[in-house]
Parts: structure tokens; C-alpha cells; sequence
């Protein structure tokens, strides 16, 4: 959620003495799309990684799913368009189709119509028949307006959820995770719990899920990262709420870098135009990073090497220009 601060106030007087972060240069800055972007997804091609491609919303009525290659050039056979106010979107692999097929998938939320969309990725095939319905239930105005996504694939039994936010909602069960199956008749998505607190303050977009520990972590923009099983089956308690201390305002986009011995939590700091990295493990603060992004909302990462231009992994994050920067991830200096 984008805020701005007009006059002078406390907080604007903190900030402006606070020291200047250096500013890491972006490897790439992508072409614009036509309206506003929010947040990406990479997906890492299986059979050369050099050609790998980065989705990314452009947050509008007609807006859409903009495709992006390592260059940052937009691939418009592969972009999704017309799409009414795509929000955030997320990716997973092997989505069993039958028995013997799998494929990639990108979900998204297309807020407008109040659903969530799922395509096949690289061929870039609807599999939602238009799409799927979410918070049917809901009686309030903006409690089925759909905005965050992030998709769950259970180690225990390869069953790929989608967990969705929306701009507003209740003091408890603001999430709602669904699972995605397939039968004779097509995909559909089953709803499965209702989950995750909310502090009522501002709203919930960022999702982010940990598959292997099994744990999404989420931002109540105005309060603290929280953090809660993955798995419906574990239960609706809440692991954790943490990281207030460290953000100016606006708790934002969420990105997981996964190591063998170590894992990262690299969440935006919206209106610091900086981004706040803590351990996977503790939920301790490590350090804040400037990466030259305005007012970012969406982020994602890969820690898998991606050619030439990418050797460490990549890091996509939203610049509020229209358009995305990519930074190499050893530039984030995580180690």
C-alpha cells in the first residue's frame, strides 16, 4: 500500500537525519509496462537457466502479467494481458494435471473480478476455466478484493495451495488457503482453512512461503511480519509477529533466499525505499539495504545461478517508476 506523507511530521524529521544507506546499482532495470507494477516472480528455466523468466503485475483495470527476460526486455508472447487489477502474483513447480503430466504455474489474484488466476508456465495456458472465485463468503465491502498470493507445495504430500490475502478484512482468519487439484472436469480450487491474524491496521498483501520448513510468513503492513504453519494440518497458531522496530512505515513485499546451512528474509521497508533482511531461522534483524527501488512493494528471489548475467542468484524487486530493477543477489552481500 502506497502512502504519501505530506507537511512535516515527527516521523519525516527522524527520517531525514537518519544516515543515508549507499545505494546498491541494479544489474538490470526492465522496460515499463503501461500502468503501475507491484510484484514479480521468477521462474527458473529447468532446461537452461540463462533463459529463465521474470513475471511481474501491472496493477490496473486492463492491466496485466508482463514477462520479462534476464535483459529485462518484455516478452509479449508470453505477458498475460487484460487482466482487471492483477495484483501480486507467485509461481510453483510440478502441478500434477493427470498422472502422468506435470507443469509449472503462475497464480494471481485479479482483484476486480474477486478471483485468483492460474496459468500454465511456459506455455502460458489458462487452467481456471476464467478463474476461481475467493472469500465467497465474505458480507463486507472489500473482504473479497482479493491481493496477495503465495503458492505452498507441502513436502509431506506434493498438494500445491494457494494462500490469498485481501485489502481488507476480519481481526482473525484473514487469509484463506486453497488447494489446487485436478479431476476429469479440470483444475479447481478447494477451500481449505481460514487463518492468520490482523492487526486492523492498513491491510495484508505480502505472502511468502518457506516449502521446505513449511511456514508463510506474511505483512500486517502496520505492525509485524507474521508467521504461521504452511501446512493446514499443523494447525492456526501463530509462530511469530516481528520486525516493527525496524520499519519507517509500510511493511512490505517479502522475498525467501534459501541456502544449504542458512536462509534470509529480505522484506521492503515501503516508504524508507530500503529493504530489511533477517535470519530465516531466528527471526533476528540482520541489516537494512538501499537498492535503489521507490516505494517498493513486490520482491522476489532465486538463490539458483541464471547465466552469465546472473552467477549468484537474482533478486527482482518493484521500483514505482513502472517497472522492475534485478539486482545480482552477491550484490545484496547476504553472506
Amino acid at each position: 500500500m502506497k502512502k504519501l506523507l505530506f507537511g512535516f511530521s515527527l516521523l519525516a524529521i527522524v527520517s531525514s537525519c537518519k544516515k543515508q544507506l549507499p545505494v546498491i546499482k541494479p544489474t538490470v532495470i526492465t522496460e515499463k509496462t503501461p500502468n503501475d507494477t507491484d510484484d514479480p516472480a521468477i521462474w527458473v528455466n529447468p532446461s537452461d537457466a540463462s533463459k529463465s523468466i521474470v513475471f511481474g503485475t501491472d496493477k490496473k483495470t486492463n492491466g496485466g502479467i508482463y514477462a520479462f527476460n534476464l535483459d529485462g526486455k518484455i516478452i509479449h508472447e508470453k505477458s498475460i494481458k487484460n487482466i482487471q487489477r492483477p495484483n501480486n502474483v507467485d509461481l510453483e513447480y510440478g502441478f500434477k494435471l493427470n498422472d502422468s503430466t506435470t507443469t509449472d504455474i503462475i497464480a494471481f489474484t485479479e482483484r476486480e473480478k474477486q478471483q485468483i488466476r492460474v496459468f500454465s508456465v511456459p506455455d502460458m495456458k489458462s487452467l481456471d476455466g476464467g478463474g476461481f472465485k475467493v472469500f465467497t463468503d465474505a458480507t463486507e465491502l472489500e473482504h473479497n478484493a482479493p491481493m496477495g498470493i503465495a503458492l505452498y507445495k507441502s513436502p509431506k504430500t506434493e498438494i500445491i495451495y494457494a494462500i490469498v490475502g485481501r485489502k481488507a478484512g476480519p481481526k482473525t482468519g484473514y487469509l484463506y488457503q486453497y488447494e489446487l487439484v485436478t479431476d476429469s472436469l479440470g483444475v479447481h480450487a478447494n477451500l481449505v482453512r481460514k487463518f492468520g491474524n490482523f492487526s486492523g491496521k492498513k491491510e495484508i498483501e505480502a505472502i511468502a512461503v518457506d516449502n521446505e520448513n513449511g511456514i508463510v510468513y506474511y505483512s500486517d503492513e502496520g505492525q509485524c511480519v507474521r508467521k504461521y504453519y504452511a501446512e493446514p494440518s499443523m494447525g492456526n497458531e501463530e509462530l511469530g509477529c516481528f520486525g516493527s522496530e525496524y520499519f519507517t512505515d509500510d511493511i512490505e513485499g517479502i522475498a525467501i533466499a534459501k541456502y544449504k546451512n542458512k536462509g534470509f528474509l529480505i522484506v521492503s521497508n515501503q516508504q524508507a525505499h530500503s529493504f530489511n533482511i533477517f535470519d530465516l531461522k531466528t527471526d533476528a534483524f540482520i541489516k537494512e539495504i538501499n537498492l535503489g527501488t521507490i516505494e517498493t512493494d513486490g520482491c522476489d528471489v532465486t538463490t539458483v545461478a541464471l547465466g552469465n548475467k546472473f552467477p549468484n542468484g537474482l533478486f527482482v524487486s518493484m521500483n514505482d517508476e513502472k517497472n522492475f530493477f534485478f539486482h545480482d543477489l552477491a550484490l545484496l552481500d547476504l553472506d
